[in-house]
């Protein structure tokens, strides 16, 4: 099983980026304790981090040729961006949307996500810990509906 794990704007910059709100956790420690837990769950992941929406949009789409499933942090693009909802929702795979910090309890902007209705499941507000129950999440969900198939 392959998983894509998309990081989207700014995400690059954890860890000095308003520590207080997403936390001194840095995306490569992020992407060691994924590939870590991967490895434990015997899938592989490709990852990807971008402050490009189209490039985000064309990760996804190349995702329905290779993956079973998208892990993605959409970050500012979750408040923003038709094209990255359309993208996952054109797909059709299982996805898992993390956020750092609980947008629902944020700036009124933030509240909304344009993602959140064509994705598997959301998790938010549980810091970089997130990303290790988005992961689990979806590749049980995947696995699952795997046997249906």
């Amino acid at each position: 099983m392959k998983i894509l794990v998309l990081h989207g704007p700014n995400l690059n910059l954890l860890g000095k980026r308003e520590p207080g709100i997403y936390g001194r956790t840095t995306l490569e420690e992020i992407n060691a304790q994924l590939l870590a837990l991967a490895k434990e769950l015997n899938v592989e992941l490709k990852i990807v981090q971008s402050n490009h929406e189209g490039v985000i949009v064309d990760e996804i789409q190349q995702a329905a040729r290779d993956c079973q499933g998208i892990l993605i942090n959409p970050a500012a693009y979750t408040h923003t961006s038709v094209a990255i909802r359309d993208a996952l929702a054109a797909v059709n795979l299982p996805a898992v949307e993390i956020h750092l910090s609980n947008i629902h309890a944020r700036e009124e902007f933030r509240r909304v996500s344009l993602t959140a209705p064509v994705v598997t499941a959301q998790i938010c507000g549980l810091g970089a810990d997130g990303y290790l129950w988005g992961l689990r999440a979806l590749v049980r969900i995947v696995r699952q509906e795997s046997k249906i198939k």
